[in-house]
């Protein structure tokens, strides 16, 4: 189903043709723009926030629905209760990383809080053979490649650079330059095509770092080369502290309008939508059909990383409005309205999540403190006097405190 906005009706999905439509947007006023922003998007969703999922035959008029709702007919009962599992599971993963960060046991952790949907689905909806290129936010799409979730937490304490073998879950090393991933996978994507492989790339970004020149770069290579990568983004509505309105005078799925390839929005708090629009995506680029921007909408309900407050920036009434849209909440409240899951489950499912927040306890405090000297190791080859009078200075400085550590 498509939520149609209150304001001007505007294609959810940019053809890569020049439209009228098109033209009209790059001439509207700051005011109408802003406007536009404010107003419900339209967007591809299966899965309404109270549980109600949306099929070919309760919406047999509605051109998404008959387009995508295909891609997830195959999704069972315990298929479901497996994607409400891995949202969980990640959920409590991203929580309990909070937590040791804000012990001291972290230097840093950029939540996920409220993007488990958008990267579950699209997780999900990769082949093994998919190569994957993230940010440094992509817990749960990690989770879905099989990377121990344990690893992720070596870099964020400052004991290793990644800690898993890229080429082992065709899955990448976090990329902490914004933007620049969307380069790596295009790059990747157009050896994928010349080795003649019919599998597919795709690299995961924000809304923030699509107003990089990588990523437009990105984006015109691709298209360019007719390169097999999907381009998502999940648009969590604030660039650390930037609205999207301030980012972007058009829908940012519309951009890919300019570029000569499709852009869609989908509900990025619905995992099955997530799953069917990625699926077709990828299908797509592994048919040849080139390039696509994914925008999924979503909300950041966390921080940005802990060193951020949000509360500087966005208001409590905001947060709550998308606490009501909450992707496992509404995926929880399908399984109980169709009988597909029962109270077992979510209490052996509650054990579970117990388990894993201990086990990454145990394993982040066995882990040794980080070299604090170690970043000046390899800056040069043969060294050089102002890294070594830095280091002298930071050692001193060490040293000032109780037990000059």
């Amino acid at each position: 189903m498509t939520v149609e906005s209150t304001a001007a009706r505007k294609p959810r999905r940019s053809s890569g043709t020049k439209r009228a439509a098109g033209a009209a947007s790059a001439r509207k006023t700051p005011a109408a723009t802003a406007q536009m922003h404010d107003a419900e998007p339209q967007l591809v969703q299966l899965l309404t926030p109270e549980g109600e999922r949306i099929g070919v035959d309760t919406h047999p008029d509605d051109a998404d629905v008959a387009e995508f709702a295909p891609f997830v007919a195959d999704i069972t009962t315990e298929d479901l209760r497996g994607l409400y599992r891995d949202m969980v599971l990640t959920r409590r993963f991203d929580g309990e990383a909070t937590a040791l960060q804000r012990q001291g046991e972290l230097g840093l952790w950029a939540s996920l809080l409220g993007q488990e949907a958008a990267q579950i689905g699209s997780g999900r909806a990769l082949r093994d053979d998919d190569y994957v290129f993230p940010t440094y936010r992509e817990h749960g799409v990690a989770w879905c490649r099989g990377v121990d979730p344990t690893n992720l937490l070596g870099m964020f304490r400052g004991v290793n650079h990644g800690g898993w073998d890229p080429t082992t879950n065709n899955f990448h090393l976090y990329t902490i330059v914004i933007g620049s991933q969307t380069l790596h996978a295009t790059g990747y994507a157009m050896g994928v095509a010349k080795d003649g492989a019919d599998s597919a790339v795709i690299a995961y970004f924000g809304d923030g770092a699509s107003s990089q020149g990588d990523v437009a770069e990105a984006f015109t290579f691709s298209a360019v080369y007719n390169s097999p990568v999907v381009f998502f983004c999940q648009n969590n509505q604030w660039a650390i502290s930037e609205p999207t309105e301030r980012q972007m005078r058009v829908p940012l799925y519309q951009r890919a309008q300019g570029f000569g390839f499709p852009g869609i929005r989908v509900d990025g708090n619905d995992v099955l939508a997530c799953l069917a629009v990625t699926r077709w995506a990828l299908e797509r680029a592994r048919r040849g059909e080139g390039p696509t921007l994914v925008e999924a909408f979503t909300y950041r309900m966390g921080a940005h990383t802990t060193s951020d407050d949000p509360t500087k920036y966005r208001r409590d009434e905001e947060r709550a409005a998308w606490e009501d849209r909450d992707p496992i909440l509404r995926l929880k409240a399908h399984l109980l309205a169709t009988g597909g899951a029962d109270d077992a489950f979510f209490e052996e499912l509650e054990a579970e999540s117990e388990k894993l927040g201990k086990h990454v306890r145990e394993v982040v405090r066995a882990m040794p403190d980080p070299d604090t000297m170690a970043i000046f190791e390899n800056v040069y080859a043969d060294g050089h006097a102002l890294v070594d009078e830095e280091r002298a200075q930071f050692a001193a400085y060490l040293a000032s405190f109780e037990g000059g550590e």
